[in-house]
């Protein structure tokens, strides 16, 4: 079952709660349901997770925490899968997205050397930020989506087998 599987892999809930930076939310980390893993905890979350995951900016952590607090989805999970963009996977992913808005958009393709610098920022958002802010919604919501979806069908399939199973063992023999 998903739920045995995604639990080996959480943190425990008091560990979390001990966080310093998450303490902006003091005892909303208190509610229960954050730390439950149930059907709709888990897909909520990874939808919050996978759409925070293509916003570009550098809080998207608390930004999930947030929706979790909010949504009643479970908070370590959408926390965690926002990692999916990290250090070494961020600018493949964004750069995917800047070909994405730079498609919808209809604008040709610019050359640019990132520089980690707020003049380039500045910028930049003028150039290339309308392309890669429209690539990133469509991505941020279509993986949500996606997520959403497959993690409710993972779900539910998973707990078919388990009662086909129960059925199966019960049958007299």
């Amino acid at each position: 079952m998903p739920k045995k599987f995604i639990q080996r892999f959480l943190p425990d809930h008091q560990t979390i709660k001990n966080q310093k930076s998450l303490k902006i939310f003091g005892n909303l980390l208190h509610d229960p349901n954050l730390w439950h893993l149930n059907r709709h905890s888990v897909t909520t979350a990874f939808a919050l997770g996978l759409f925070n995951a293509f916003i570009p900016v550098p809080f998207q952590m608390w930004l999930s925490a947030a929706g979790a607090i909010i949504f009643r989805a479970n908070l370590p999970l959408s926390v965690a899968i926002v990692w999916i963009t990290n250090p070494f996977t961020i600018p493949p992913i964004f750069y995917a997205c800047y070909l994405l808005g730079s498609f919808v958009l209809g604008q040709e393709q610019q050359n640019f050397q990132f520089e980690l610098s707020w003049q380039f920022l500045t910028e930049s958002m003028a150039t290339i930020g309308p392309a890669l802010l429209t690539g990133c919604g469509i991505a941020a919501v279509t993986f949500s989506l996606l997520g959403y979806i497959g993690i409710s069908l993972i779900w539910r399939m998973s707990v078919a087998n388990n009662w086909k199973k129960r059925q199966i063992s019960r049958e007299p023999k």
